[in-house]
């Protein structure tokens, strides 16, 4: 359908007469442009408009119903290191078994269209660490962890060994005082 309407498009831009090359410019800008926003909006990991507040209740009844921790990422599709992180979380094989075993995600945005002061305040203002932080829930809603996400960095990127460790240290199994009880 892309290439369809690519082609559509292209042709009724270059069959416009020559005397109306003003016109040809509108039409192909308004292309490009449509183009150009659509392209991103595939791309949003994050959602202004999404109500934070109701996807991380949400969140926690999930993860209490199924024995897991809900995992928070805060960001915004601003954000370079937000979007690395989410592109190594949701392509990495180690990092996606972790997660989809142990929690629930969310990710709350924080951008100047939507900055979920109140949200972030309820969770202790993480935003004091940076984009992306990570904070961690319970199956109760309570926040057991905030995570400064600088600390998983290597080089350009994030490690994922680093990451995993992370997520490991705060799965509900290893949170739980049983785990640690003497047999």
């Amino acid at each position: 359908m892309f290439k369809y309407s690519l082609s559509l498009t292209y042709g009724v831009i270059f069959r416009l007469k020559t005397k109306n090359s003003g016109m040809k410019k509108i039409v192909a800008f308004m292309f490009l442009a449509a183009i150009t926003v659509a392209g991103f909006s595939q791309n949003l990991v994050y959602n202004p408009t999404a109500d934070a507040q109701t996807e991380i209740q949400k969140a926690v009844a999930q993860a209490k119903a199924e024995g897991k921790n809900v995992f928070i990422q805060v960001g915004g599709n601003w954000c370079p290191w937000c979007m690395r992180f989410h592109a190594l979380s949701d392509t990495t094989v180690a990092i996606k078994d972790v997660m989809t075993k142990n929690f629930v995600v969310v990710r709350v945005n924080y951008s100047k269209e939507n900055k979920n002061e109140v949200v972030l305040e309820q969770l202790d203002f993480p935003q004091r660490f940076g984009f992306p932080v990570f904070v961690i829930l319970n199956g109760e809603g309570k926040r057991i962890h905030t995570q400064n996400s600088s600390y998983l960095e290597q080089g350009k990127g994030y490690s994922v060994e680093k990451i995993v460790d992370f997520l490991n240290g705060w799965t509900p199994s290893s949170v739980d005082p049983k785990t640690y009880e003497k047999k």
